[in-house]
C-alpha cells in the first residue's frame, strides 16, 4: 500500500509530500498523524533547517479533508469526526508555531484542509494551476482549519467574502491578498525544489524562490474591491444580502445568487466565526472556538444534507434546515459556539523541548 504522505530528508530539508492523488490529497486522520509526527521529530533536529510541503501529481495540492468519513461519523456518534478535527487542528497549530521555515507549494487545488496546512507556511508559492477556496458554506460545514484567524485578517473584507460565498480565486488574487507570497510557473517547480534542497541554509529561501518567481498579472478581484468591502462590511448576513441586492451591479447580483444557495445556518456561523476570530489575540484560542463549532455542526442536518447533495447524490439540491436566514436564531448560534465540557475541549500539542 502506498504511503499517503511521503516523508524524507533531503539535505537540510525535511520533505512532506502529499501522496493521495486519486482523492486530490484530501486529508485523513492517518495523514495528519504522519505529518505531525514528522514535524515533531524535525522540530529539535539541528540537521533539519527547513520544511518543504508539496504533493505528487499535477491536479491539486489538497482538496480538503475526508468529507465522506466526517459525514458517516456525524450520522452516528460523531466520535471519529471529532478525533479527526482534534488532530487536524493540532497540526494546523503546530505549523503556525513552527520554529523553522516552511515552504508550501500551492500548485493546483487548495481548499479546506489544504488551506489549513498551507497558510501557516512562511513561504506560500502559487502557480497558474492554483485554485484557492474555502467552499464549506455549500456543504453545511464552516470555513475551519484556522479560517476564523486567517480570513478576517485579509485586506478589507475579502476574507468575509471568501468565507460566505465559497468563491474560487486564482494565483493573481492569491498573491494580491497575501494568501500566496510568490508566483512560480508550474514548469519551474522541480527546479525550485532542487534549488531549495541544495541551498546552504534557510536564509537562501527568498533568493531561491525569487530566482524562479514571475508576475501572474493583475488581480481580477481588484475591479470589485470597493463593492465587496462595502457590502461585506455589514454586521449580519441579512444586511450583506440587502446591500448586494441594492447595489445592483452584475458582480453584486452574482454574489447575491451565490449566497442564496448556501446553508443559512452555515452563513451565520461563518460570519460570527470570523467576527470573533478577528478579535482574538492568539491562534490557539481560535482553534478552541473552531473545534467547538466542528464538534457540533458535523452532526447537524445541514452538513449531512450538504454532503448528500453535493458529494454523494450530486443533485446539488440540498434542503437546508433551518431553510431561511431569519429562522437561524441567536439561541441556535449560542448553542453551536458554547464551550464544551472541560474534558472535551480542544488542546494544542504538548511539546517537550530538549533540556
Amino acid at each position: 500500500m502506498t504511503d499517503p504522505v511521503l516523508v524524507r530528508l533531503e539535505g537540510r530539508v525535511g520533505r512532506l509530500t502529499l501522496n493521495r492523488p486519486e482523492a486530490l490529497h484530501a486529508l485523513t486522520l492517518g495523514m495528519c498523524q504522519i505529518m505531525t509526527d514528522a514535524l515533531l521529530g524535525w522540530r529539535e533536529d539541528e540537521t533539519v533547517e527547513m520544511v518543504l510541503l508539496d504533493h505528487t501529481g499535477p491536479r491539486g495540492f489538497c482538496a480538503g479533508g475526508d468529507i465522506r468519513m466526517l459525514a458517516e461519523s456525524g450520522a452516528g456518534d460523531g466520535a471519529q469526526a471529532r478525533a479527526f478535527f482534534h488532530l487536524e487542528y493540532q497540526l494546523n497549530h503546530l505549523l503556525m508555531a513552527y520554529p523553522k521555515p516552511v515552504v508550501a507549494l500551492m500548485d493546483g487545488v487548495v481548499m479546506g484542509g489544504g488551506v489549513g496546512i498551507a497558510l501557516p507556511a512562511r513561504y506560500r508559492v502559487a502557480t497558474e494551476r492554483t485554485t484557492f477556496a474555502m467552499p464549506e458554506t455549500g456543504i453545511g460545514l464552516f470555513p475551519d482549519v484556522g479560517g476564523g484567524w486567517h480570513l478576517p485578517r485579509l485586506a478589507g473584507k475579502t476574507g468575509y467574502w471568501l468565507a460566505l460565498t465559497g468563491a474560487r480565486i486564482k494565483a493573481a488574487d492569491c498573491l494580491a491578498l497575501g494568501l500566496a507570497t510568490h508566483y512560480v510557473e508550474s514548469s519551474r517547480l522541480e527546479a525550485l525544489k532542487a534549488d531549495l534542497i541544495g541551498a546552504s541554509g534557510p536564509d537562501q529561501i527568498p533568493s531561491c524562490i525569487g530566482a524562479h518567481a514571475s508576475d501572474p498579472g493583475p488581480s481580477p478581484l481588484e475591479l470589485h474591491r470597493a463593492i465587496l468591502d462595502a457590502c461585506f462590511s455589514a454586521p449580519t448576513v441579512e444586511a450583506v444580502m440587502d446591500l448586494l441586492e441594492r447595489d445592483g451591479s452584475d458582480w453584486a447580483k452574482a454574489q447575491h445568487r451565490a449566497l442564496q444557495t448556501k446553508s443559512p445556518q452555515t452563513l451565520k456561523v461563518a460570519l460570527r466565526q470570523l467576527q470573533t476570530g478577528a478579535a482574538l489575540t492568539d491562534f490557539a484560542s481560535n482553534m478552541v472556538m473552531e473545534y467547538r463549532i466542528g464538534a457540533r455542526v458535523v452532526q447537524r442536518h445541514d452538513f449531512l444534507e450538504g454532503v448528500r447533495a453535493v458529494i454523494i447524490d450530486k443533485d446539488n439540491d440540498p434542503k437546508w434546515s433551518p431553510a431561511t436566514l431569519e429562522a437561524v436564531d441567536e439561541a441556535l448560534l449560542e448553542a453551536i459556539f458554547a464551550p464544551l465540557p472541560t474534558d472535551q475541549e480542544w488542546t494544542p500539542l504538548t511539546i517537550r523541548n530538549r533540556a
